[in-house]
């Protein structure tokens, strides 16, 4: 069934999309024809979502370390609308390189909501994992709520994480599945403010319940933190039936683990929580070349310490196999990151070669 985001993305013509990027066209033109800087350095110019997400740190990380330890790539990042929003981007010609979500790239190859009604004709190729997302619901002391169940009837305004995410396509479907979507639809009850703006809604009182995410168990995204620091919140429990449908969705990994992360004890209900987790990776534009995005996998396979000092949930990649975990078969993988999985002998032949322009495979 429609669900508000989703029909917000659908009404956006592809001239609007192209407005998103234009305070920033100018790098992004420079990223698209391949070269920027002294030498023969690279510039790939990645849509990494929205200032304070975890996406944004992961490739401001990426670009600290091309920066200390690469001859011949840097990274700039680019603000965008999110993992689902940045298929739509590159579909247009306004990003060559992204962070997504293996479970918005699922829906893209397959013309499923929100690409049902707004598919894409062009999808990037696979490059590696670098987050595993974990999506959890807190709530304000305030609120009154102890549970998901709480929620059911509509009565309480809720944050489902920004439109255009990866993380809010997932949670929204979650909650879809669940029942609970339409009433607080009906009532008007879902704030779709962006993460930039929700500390202050949640302050106010505007929201009472949200949900948020961590990075592979190290730390909160950083939108989150904020929250942290401006309002009294407390981590709930799901009831039987969000856990079912976190069962029945697929691209939802559960899992469950003691909230990490805050400044403040968010335990008082619960101690655990209960997660629908999700993978997201690099992916990589043909006019890229495959110099290039193989120095990215290297940089972040041989310096995921330095990384790390920017982004302290860098998952650890000096096992080069822990790069593969994302890796979709029915999608091609960009040739340069291809060569550096062969190289370290992981390679799965099951998987398919891209080809980068200009490349002298056949």
């Amino acid at each position: 069934m429609p669900m508000q985001a989703w029909d917000y993305m659908a009404k956006q013509t592809r001239a609007t999309r192209r407005d998103v990027l234009k305070a920033t066209g100018a790098a992004g033109a420079i990223g698209l024809a391949g070269c920027l800087g002294s030498g023969d350095r690279t510039t790939v110019t990645i849509g990494a979502t929205s200032q304070n997400s975890s996406s944004q740190q992961a490739a401001q990380a990426l670009a600290r370390a091309a920066s200390e330890h690469s001859d011949s790539v840097q990274v700039d990042p680019q603000v965008t609308g999110g993992w689902t929003a940045n298929l739509h981007e590159f579909d247009g010609g306004n990003i060559p390189g992204m962070a997504v979500d293996n479970n918005s790239l699922s829906k893209a190859m397959n013309e499923e909501a929100p690409f049902d009604e707004d598919p894409v004709d062009e999808l990037p190729m696979q490059g590696f994992v670098f987050t595993r997302l974990e999506m959890y619901w807190v709530a304000t002391e305030d609120s009154g709520i102890e549970s998901t169940a709480d929620i059911v009837d509509g009565d309480h305004t809720i944050y489902p994480i920004q439109p255009g995410f990866g993380t809010r396509l997932l949670t929204e479907e979650v909650i879809n599945r669940a029942g609970m979507w339409e009433s607080l639809d009906e009532s008007d009850n879902i704030y779709e403010g962006d993460t930039t703006d929700v500390a202050g809604a949640v302050e106010e009182g505007r929201v009472d319940a949200l949900c948020i995410y961590g990075a592979n168990g190290v730390d909160l995204s950083s939108w989150v933190e904020e929250v942290d620091a401006r309002a009294e919140l407390q981590a709930i429990p799901i009831h039987d039936e969000f856990e079912q449908a976190i069962d029945d969705t697929p691209g939802a990994l559960k899992t469950e683990f003691e909230p990490y992360g805050w400044n403040q004890d968010v335990t008082g209900i619960t101690d655990t929580v209960t997660s629908w987790a999700l993978a997201a990776q690099w992916a990589f534009g043909p006019e890229i070349p495959a110099d290039a995005t193989y120095e990215i996998a290297r940089l972040a396979h041989e310096h995921h310490e330095a990384l790390r000092e920017s982004d302290p949930t860098t998952l650890d990649h000096s096992d080069a196999e822990s790069m593969t975990e994302a890796v979709v078969e029915d999608l091609e993988v960009h040739p340069g990151v291809a060569d550096f999985f062969e190289e370290k002998g992981v390679w799965d032949d099951a998987w398919t070669r891209g080809e980068a322009e200009g490349s002298d495979e056949e």
